[in-house]
Parts: structure tokens; C-alpha cells; sequence
């Protein structure tokens, strides 16, 4: 190619350029706007007797300040809770590391540092934190760095307090029935002005009671306030350490050999009748501070043997005796001289609720709906065998030799202390899950998280306008035109003077 020709080529080629440059500064840019990527969150609910990670997710444009989030998956964690590792050093770290590779899976790469990670632990970690606070420290310790050297958000481990175990419950709750915010007909999610429902939870160290009211709460220890999609939200809630489901267990045992004095034989009235077990007194009843008021001064022996001779009356009395019902300082309790206003609206009872009232339904086909409904399924259980109770559950004796303490349990605490009635008792519905997602304090504790969460606005992809880019196309096919035309008059010259042509 000759210089002079070299030259056009490359003056064509610069006056392009020289377009494409002038469109991009002064001509305006028009903004594309696509769907931003969602959000994830993980939850470890150490709880006191096992712990269970869960990963949620929303869009990362956010309702109000709060995400509309989802449960996208869950791993349970192998062994007992973080607690059940005290004095064991590097045990509590290393079973969590199943589930946190399962975690590292699920969520996209490119969301990883952007993941708060959370674990909250319950009243397992509140029991040893009181008998050993140095060692409660140092699991949680442990818990903590092996939480931070994963490449996700840290945002903490700590013990929650039984108000807060409650209070996000609630919220659980609330949002899974679509309380606060609910996708209308038009496309959009709206408040659907509904009232909210109260929370009932019993795990395995504490039970919890949360519901929304408008009396005057006389004890501010039971005050919560919390805001969610634009909305403040004023609760009622109270924990009861010492009242989940095992530790009651442990008390119904410590309390009845203080009774009866016993040394060698316990007589059980809430175990089944043709049951009996050998207990080691300081690893199965007294190692808890639960039962520290019934402790004797001194064993005669370590071991004793319990006989179950299934007696409803008795098993409601003894059952009874483990509340104080007769000290009150305000104007009305629930037990233990805790102040309560009276129960309104509809509850959801979870979490160990709802598994007692699921065997008690396949034992006795009584569904709880009301107090003397409760009462009659616990008196047919009380008066089962333990066989005639595993054969209509299919389950093993070491469940189901506590099904008659739990099914007076449940109805005196109901009943007895959050005085729901024959009116307000049908109100209660007990649910394992909701909505797809697993009912617990853990989708509220992400909801309250989401909202520290800064909301991602659409992404937004730069574009020329359609007429900078329709000249530069213009100019583009005349500059190919231009060669290919070039390019034959070139290959016409070299034939008429027999020369080889080479690009």
C-alpha cells in the first residue's frame, strides 16, 4: 500500500474515533437500569440442644428498610448445642464446619462479602453462662473465630436474651403469615393492614410468650419495641429460663425425690405405667442449675431407679407444684410473680408446642382446641402402657416415656399460667413451619438484621443513545465498503500488470 493511500485509510479510521469520542462527551448518556442481584443472610441457632444454620435470602432492593426475605436453604449441625462442648476444647468450632461449607456452596461467590453472618445462642449458653461464665465465654470465644475466618460479613455471636428470643419469634411469626407486608394483585407488596399474632415457644431450656398490646405493661422489663417495614410495633414478652421442655423434665425428677425422700426407687406418676430406668442423679437431674432448689446436701448413692405407674391425678398435681401460682406483685401473672396483661388476638405455637400436640393427636385423636380438650388427651395418655403409646407413635421409649409430663405440661402452661380459656384457647394454632420456612426466632433475627443492611438499588448500565450508535454503525459499513472497494481495485491493477497479489 502506497503512503499516500495509508494515509486516507488512516484519517477515515481517526475521524471514527473522533465520533465515537464526541458522542460519549457531549451527547447525554442513557442509563440502562437491570435487576440487582439478591441478597443473602446466614443464622446459627445455637440453641441447647442442637444447632441449626440457616442461609435466607431477598432482593436487594428493599421494602421500606426492611428485606423481603425468604428461607433458601438449612443445615443441621451434627452432636449437641455449642454449650454441650464446655470443657471441650475445639469441639464446639469444628461442628460447625459442615454446615458452614454447605453455606460457602449455596451463596453465590460474588455475594460472599456481603453476607452478614450471625449466630445466636439461647438458653443453653444463658444456663452456662450462670454455672460457668469463664468457660460460657470461651466457647462463645471459640464459636467467634472460627465464625470470622470464612469470607462472609461477621457480624457477631452472641447470647440472646430470653426477651430478644422472644420478641424475634414474633416477628417470625408475623412475617410467615404475611402480617406485615403481603404481594398484591397489582405487583407490588403492600401492608395488608392485618392484626399480628402472638408468639408461643418452648424449646429445650426456656419458653417464651410475645404478643402485640395496647395495655399498659406495668413491668418495662416486658417492653419491646421494634420497627419493621415503616411500622413500630409495641410487645409484650417474657422468657422463662428453666421451663423448656428438658429442663422441666429435670425439675418434675428433682422435685418428686425431694417429695418422696428417695434414695434407691423413685415412683413416677407421669411415667407410663410397665416403664422403668436407671438414672445417674448428677449427670441426668442435678447438673443444671435448674434444679439447684432441690438438690440434697449429700447422694447415698449416684444411681436411682424410676418407676413409671402412670397416674393422671398425680402427674397433674406434681406437674403443678414446679409453678408458684400464689405470688403476685401486680395487678394480675402469669407464674413465678411475672407480671402478663391478659392474652388477645391469635397465637402460633412452635417449636416443642408443636410436637407434643402432634403426638398427642396420633395417641388420643384429640386435637388441642380447647382447655378441657387437653385435659381429656392427657388423661388417656396417663393411663396408656408405654407399648400401647409406641404403637401409635412408631417411636422409641425415649421420647415417649415423657409424653404424659409434657401433656400436662403444656396444659397447665397454657392454661394455668398465660390464662388462655375455653374463649380464647381455640385461638392457637400449632405450626413446625410456615410459608416453606421453619417457625423460630431466626428468620426474625435476619428481618431485624436486613434492616442494617444498606438496600442495593438496580444496576445501572451505561448506553450511547440509539442515534450516536446508528452513525457510528453508518460510518462503520462505509469504511468497510471503502476497503472491499479498495481492496478489488488494488487485485485489478496487479492482474493487468501479472503481478502476484499479497495482502
Amino acid at each position: 500500500m502506497s503512503p499516500h493511500r495509508a494515509q486516507i485509510v488512516s484519517a477515515i479510521l481517526l475521524l471514527i474515533l473522533a465520533i465515537i469520542g464526541i458522542c460519549l462527551v457531549i451527547l447525554p448518556v442513557k442509563e440502562v437500569k437491570m435487576p440487582a442481584e439478591n441478597m443473602y443472610g446466614i443464622v446459627l441457632d445455637a440453641g441447647s440442644s442442637h444447632t441449626s444454620l440457616y442461609i435466607y435470602t431477598w432482593p436487594a432492593e428493599k421494602q421500606n428498610g426492611t428485606g423481603i426475605v425468604t428461607q433458601h436453604s438449612e443445615c443441621n449441625v451434627e452432636g449437641g448445642g455449642i454449650s454441650s462442648y464446655a470443657g471441650k476444647p475445639g469441639g464446639a468450632a469444628k461442628s460447625l464446619q459442615e454446615c458452614m461449607k454447605h453455606a460457602l456452596k449455596e451463596i453465590p461467590q460474588s455475594r460472599h462479602h456481603q453476607t452478614p453472618l450471625c449466630l445466636g445462642a439461647t438458653a443453653g449458653m444463658r444456663l452456662l453462662s450462670i454455672i460457668n461464665h469463664t468457660e460460657s465465654g470461651r466457647v462463645l470465644q471459640e464459636v467467634q473465630n472460627e465464625l470470622q475466618s470464612y469470607p462472609f460479613l461477621y457480624k457477631e455471636a452472641r447470647i440472646l436474651t430470653g426477651q430478644a428470643e422472644g420478641a424475634y419469634g414474633w416477628v417470625t411469626v408475623n412475617y410467615l403469615l404475611e402480617n406485615f407486608v403481603k404481594y398484591g394483585f397489582v405487583g407490588r407488596w403492600l401492608n395488608p393492614g392485618r392484626s399480628t399474632t402472638g408468639a408461643l415457644d418452648l424449646g429445650g431450656a426456656s419458653t417464651q410468650i410475645t404478643f402485640q398490646t395496647s395495655q399498659k405493661l406495668e413491668n418495662q422489663d416486658n417492653l419491646m419495641k421494634l420497627t419493621l417495614y415503616g411500622k413500630t410495633y409495641t410487645l409484650y414478652t417474657q422468657s422463662f429460663l428453666c421451663y423448656g421442655q428438658d429442663q422441666f423434665l429435670r425439675k418434675l425428677l428433682a422435685h418428686l425425690i425431694q417429695r418422696q425422700h428417695a434414695t434407691g426407687q423413685l415412683i413416677n406418676p407421669c411415667y407410663p405405667r410397665m416403664f422403668n430406668i436407671s438414672m445417674n442423679l448428677e449427670k441426668d437431674i442435678f447438673d443444671s442449675p435448674c434444679t439447684k432448689e432441690y438438690r440434697p446436701a449429700q447422694y447415698s448413692q449416684m444411681t436411682i431407679k424410676v418407676v413409671g405407674n402412670g397416674d393422671y391425678n398425680q402427674c397433674v398435681k406434681t406437674v403443678s407444684e414446679i409453678f408458684n401460682f400464689s405470688h403476685c406483685s401486680y395487678s394480675m401473672c402469669s407464674f413465678d410473680g411475672v407480671f402478663q396483661p391478659k392474652v388477645t388476638g391469635s397465637f402460633m405455637a412452635f417449636s416443642a408446642f408443636y410436637f407434643t400436640q402432634k403426638y398427642i393427636k396420633e395417641i388420643t385423636n384429640i386435637t388441642l382446641t380447647s382447655p378441657s380438650r387437653a385435659v381429656e388427651a392427657a388423661t388417656l395418655i396417663c393411663n396408656m402402657t408405654i407399648r400401647e403409646i409406641m404403637d401409635k407413635t412408631n417411636q422409641s421409649e425415649k421420647y415417649m416415656k415423657n409424653i404424659c409430663a409434657m401433656s400436662n405440661f403444656v396444659q397447665i402452661l397454657l392454661t394455668n399460667a398465660y390464662h388462655f380459656d375455653e374463649a380464647s384457647f381455640p385461638s392457637i394454632s400449632f405450626q413446625k413451619k410456615a410459608g416453606g420456612a421453619s417457625v423460630g426466632w431466626a428468620l426474625g433475627y435476619i428481618l431485624n438484621v436486613s434492616n442494617e443492611v444498606p438496600a442495593e438499588s438496580l444496576s445501572v448500565m451505561k448506553a450511547l443513545p440509539p442515534k450516536c450508535w446508528s452513525g457510528i454503525i453508518f460510518l462503520f459499513v462505509v469504511f468497510l465498503l471503502f476497503v472491499l472497494v479498495y481492496g478489488m481495485m488494488i487485485c485489478s491493477n496487479a492482474n493487468i500488470r501479472g503481478e502476484d497479489f499479497r495482502f
